[in-house]
């Protein structure tokens, strides 16, 4: 399991980490964070085991979906491949929460 943020954490840490929404396109209608970058987990998952993204390895990363489930999961693949990385608790609909 990754580590887990809080949407208010993120809130007043977000220039610190490079935001990566691992949700399917037609989820997107829904809004996405401001400045977050789009890459569903299996390409999340694809990427970083081809070593396509390691401009990112010296960045924190948060990932995030609509539950919190595939976050979960693309932060943990992305800790196994050396990353730093944790994932918003709650997913998306946590973000606006407030």
């Amino acid at each position: 399991m990754a580590e887990k943020i809080t949407a208010n954490e993120l809130k007043s840490k977000k220039d610190d980490f490079v935001i990566v929404d691992v949700r399917e396109l037609d989820e997107l209608a829904s809004g996405k964070i401001d400045g977050s970058r789009h890459m569903p987990l299996g390409l999340v998952i694809r990427n970083a085991k081809k070593k396509q993204i390691e401009d990112l390895k010296s960045k924190k990363i948060c990932t995030y979906c609509g539950t919190g489930y595939r976050g979960n999961i693309a932060a943990d693949e992305l800790n196994k491949e050396g990353f730093s990385a944790v994932t918003l608790d709650g997913g998306y609909p946590s973000w606006n929460s407030d």
